[in-house]
């Protein structure tokens, strides 16, 4: 007995080239989203890179370009930077003082790439030291982050220090690039001292404009803020609770300003 082998019909090759080209679609937004969520995580390890190696001028370039709308700095609650040269000020003329370490490592981002594929979100945890040689007489400034005697002549301050970041990021000529950045300091400590104790004495720190110690351990501030903060963050305190800030993007599919 034969059997008849049946001809799909037209409408049938429509309906699974219909099915194909689905199919495709979603495979090729996949692709595409992921690539995405690559190139941001790149470009944010690349800032970090350079700071490490206090390359600060080649960071410029990862931010938007000059008359984007909406940019914003804000490393500490002095205030906030909203004008491109206010922002980029804080990466110009930094120095690599002699005997001065930073070496700031991120881990456990969590990234979303918004579905129209134009904005991203990304928050990271950072784990890291700092260091430097101060002279005596700056060192007398700030006595309590300095270690016991002297090295070359000079003062020691060594660190450990826990910040979170929060930053969105804009799609620009085809590349993703820096558009709001958002810097928290968890904790730190003199290496001689745990974090508790010195947290209690370091409350104050963060509502100060102090940008970095340079040459001699001199301290350098940041530029006047255009704006003030509209909350403030402050570090670790043994009084204190913790809360899940910034909180950790979720799939999106337009940009909305959560990390202000």
């Amino acid at each position: 007995m034969s059997e008849t082998i049946t001809e799909p019909s037209f409408a049938d090759l429509r309906a699974e080239l219909e099915e194909l080209r689905g199919a495709l679609a979603e495979v090729t937004r996949i692709a595409r989203s992921a690539q995405d969520r690559g190139a941001v995580e790149n470009v944010f390890s690349r800032y970090m890179y350079l700071h490490n190696a206090f390359q600060d001028e080649q960071i410029i370039p990862l931010w938007v370009k000059r008359g984007t709308e909406g940019i914003r700095a804000r490393y500490t609650n002095a205030g906030e930077y909203t004008e491109y040269d206010s922002v980029i000020r804080y990466h110009q003329g930094r120095p690599s003082p002699v005997g001065k370490l930073i070496l700031h490592a991120t881990t456990t981002p969590v990234i979303e790439v918004a579905g129209d594929g134009d904005t991203a979100k990304g928050v990271w945890l950072m784990a890291g030291t700092e260091s430097g040689l101060t002279d005596p007489e700056v060192a007398k400034e700030f006595p309590d982050m300095y270690s016991p005697g002297e090295v070359l002549g000079k003062r020691v301050w060594a660190h450990w220090v826990w910040c979170k970041y929060a930053i969105d990021f804009l799609k620009q000529d085809g590349e993703w690039k820096i558009w709001k950045f958002r810097c928290y300091e968890l904790a730190r400590a003199p290496f001689e001292e745990n974090w508790i104790s010195f947290g209690l004495k370091n409350q104050g720190a963060f509502d100060l404009d102090l940008m970095y110690f340079g040459d001699d351990g001199k301290p350098v501030f940041m530029p006047p803020a255009d704006q003030p903060v509209v909350s403030k963050n402050h570090p670790y305190s043994p009084s204190t609770v913790q809360t899940l800030e910034p909180v950790p993007p979720v799939p999106h599919d337009t940009f909305t300003d959560t990390f202000h």
